[in-house]
């Protein structure tokens, strides 16, 4: 009995020793990328180092250790509320790298390769994270960021009026880039500015949908395919279409909507995929004028028109004028003014549809 409570006494010595002879690090866990954010209550087993989460699916243990950013939270109350961004440790357990009182903000990005400028005067409906913007063409709705530049002084004035840079974000709403003083009158620029303004500006709640453009697609009604079956979203002179005019069947979109009072989704804005023009000279002077039908193998960077002679490629980066047509779908006749440009194909100018 002796002998066997010695071996098991040199066993435990050796494994001590092995222990303190491993490199400082290699019995922490490991730090890697978040895998999930999840949310819940906080049980009271929770301790200094181990959060109890009672979630829908169950209770989770989640570690509290130095790299967890607690910042706004003070205190983790039996039965208060919290959202926790998690990683896996390589001890087996999910360590917690952010703690929030509220659900964190979707990371938006913003297409900074397309921006336009506009120029008006802020409405007194405006908050700290939303302008509403009064222009020529109507009010807008224009999401201010950390990362805007404020360049007009300060803070920002009601009723005054500014030049205001802004681009489409992956939320389908325009974000401000840059913010300056102006003392002209309101006009709007950037090429997108003079295709289809909305009739007027959409004041319900809107909610963010994404998702593929399906073959039954008109100029009035949008089939779109989602993750959760097939949507029927109306298109209408309220809808903002200038960053998705192309709906051919398989486009990628993303669209805010609403309902409407004839239980119809609305179309409030349209944000199709658009690469990054690059920069070509186009001689403007010599200007063609063809008119054909849309192919269903357009997209927002390249319009194929079927004409008597054959097919047409033209690019849609320099469209400065659209009308007559809210949206280009497969079929459609419309009338283009184009040029060729230093790149050797012909850039779309002028769209009108017939």
């Amino acid at each position: 009995m002796k002998k066997l409570m010695s071996v098991k006494l040199w066993f435990a010595i050796c494994l001590v020793l092995g222990m303190m002879m491993l490199p400082n690090n290699q019995l922490k866990a490991e730090a890697a990328d978040i895998i999930a954010t999840v949310h819940g209550t906080v049980s009271s087993k929770t301790t200094g180092d181990l959060l109890y989460l009672s979630t829908p699916e169950g209770m989770m243990t989640i570690k509290l250790d130095s790299n967890t950013d607690a910042t706004g939270i003070k205190l983790l109350l039996p039965n208060s509320s919290v959202y926790v961004s998690v990683t896996y440790g390589n001890d087996g357990y999910l360590h917690a790298a952010k703690l929030f009182k509220e659900a964190p903000k979707p990371a938006v990005t913003v297409d900074t390769a397309h921006p336009m400028t506009v120029s008006g005067t802020i409405s007194t409906k405006s908050t700290e994270e939303m302008l509403y913007f009064n222009t020529s063409g109507g009010e807008m709705q224009i999401k201010l960021d950390d990362t805007t530049r404020i360049n007009s002084g300060v803070v920002l004035i009601l009723n005054t009026t500014y030049n205001i840079t802004c681009a489409r974000g992956s939320d389908a709403y325009l974000h401000a880039i840059s913010i300056d003083s102006m003392n002209s009158n309101t006009t709007v620029t950037g090429s997108t500015a003079n295709s289809p303004m909305p009739a007027a500006a959409v004041t319900a709640q809107t909610t963010v949908v994404s998702g593929t453009v399906g073959s039954n697609t008109t100029e009035k009604m949008l089939y779109l395919a989602t993750s959760g079956g097939e949507m029927h979203i109306v298109i209408d002179a309220n809808t903002d279409s200038r960053f998705g005019m192309v709906l051919t069947p398989g486009r990628s979109l993303t669209l805010s909507v609403y309902r409407g009072s004839d239980a119809y989704m609305h179309a409030a804005m349209i944000v199709g995929v658009k690469t990054a023009a690059a920069a070509v000279q186009i001689d403007t002077a010599s200007p063609m004028t063809v008119t054909g039908t849309v192919s269903s193998k357009s997209t927002e960077d390249i319009l194929y028109l079927n004409t008597s002679q054959g097919e047409m490629v033209l690019k849609l980066d320099a469209v400065y004028n659209v009308s007559n047509c809210k949206v280009l779908v497969s079929g459609k006749q419309v009338t283009v003014t184009c040029a060729r440009g230093s790149d050797a194909y012909l850039h779309a100018l002028t769209i009108k549809g017939n």
